[in-house]
């Protein structure tokens, strides 16, 4: 009988990871940091030190990071600050917080974010592929923030990934939950295999497509369970017919009725 290992639960390994530590002063300049942090980011390429902390994110990061910082200055009695964060960089996925950081008069001194790298709960090595140094890891689950939790979605139960400015929704059979990473993020770390850009907006499971319609001239899918179609943009819509089987087919146009 085959022994198959024990499912290791997210809170269990986020328990055992290290967390990478960066200290801000009040101006946002990196001040300090702890080892780890300098192991997972670019410290070398980047030399952060006395540099505002968002250049050392990623160009399509540093508005979520300002983000969790002006809500960090908020005063959390009138608006709780969101404390959760997902960020994108090069092979890693990181979850993020932080907090204001006052001294013995409640003066604000700075901030600590604290980050864990959850990259190995979300993401696996494409064993199919050749290796290269390049290659990044896909996306087994996504990790989308409810409540100040981190909800993982697996990746097979996504019906689509929709964009939400520098965010996502990702859309499941139980609704839409929202993602902290773009949708360019995202998809170059899905399977290639099952999921299709079909418009700048939209990400599909080709596994749950039903319908395939014209509407004003235009392509929109059907997928399975969803009430609205998706839109298909005119670069898409090949790409589409043939990941479906149907190269150059011919799409039937959509009559409303009454």
């Amino acid at each position: 009988m085959e022994n198959r290992p024990t499912p290791v639960s997210p809170l269990y390994l986020l328990e055992r990871f290290e967390p990478g530590i960066v200290q801000l002063d009040d101006a946002r300049r990196v001040v300090g940091m702890n080892d780890f942090a300098r192991r997972v980011l670019p410290v070398d390429e980047k030399q952060p030190f006395d540099r505002m902390v968002l250049d050392f994110h990623p160009e399509r990061s540093r508005s979520k990071v300002e983000f969790l910082l002006d809500q960090a200055r908020q005063c959390p009695v009138t608006a709780p600050p969101p404390m959760t964060m997902i960020i994108n960089i090069p092979e890693c996925v990181l979850l993020i917080k932080v907090s204001r950081m006052t001294d013995a008069h409640l003066k604000a001194t700075g901030y600590t974010l604290v980050f864990y790298d959850i990259t190995d709960i979300v993401a696996s090595a494409d064993e199919t592929q050749p290796t290269r140094t390049d290659a990044r890891r896909r996306l087994l689950k996504i990790p989308t923030v409810s409540n100040q939790r981190i909800v993982f979605v697996d990746a097979d139960d996504i019906l689509a990934i929709q964009a939400d400015g520098h965010y996502t929704r990702v859309l499941t059979a139980k609704g839409r939950q929202f993602c902290n990473l773009s949708i360019g993020d995202i998809e170059t770390r899905l399977d290639p295999e099952h999921f299709l850009r079909v418009h700048r907006g939209s990400v599909i499971n080709l596994r749950a497509v039903a319908q395939l319609h014209r509407e004003d001239g235009r392509m929109a899918v059907q997928l399975q369970g969803v009430a609205e179609p998706v839109p298909v943009s005119r670069s898409g819509s090949a790409a589409l017919l043939e990941r479906l089987g149907l190269p150059g087919a011919s799409v039937p146009t959509f009559a409303r009725q009454g």
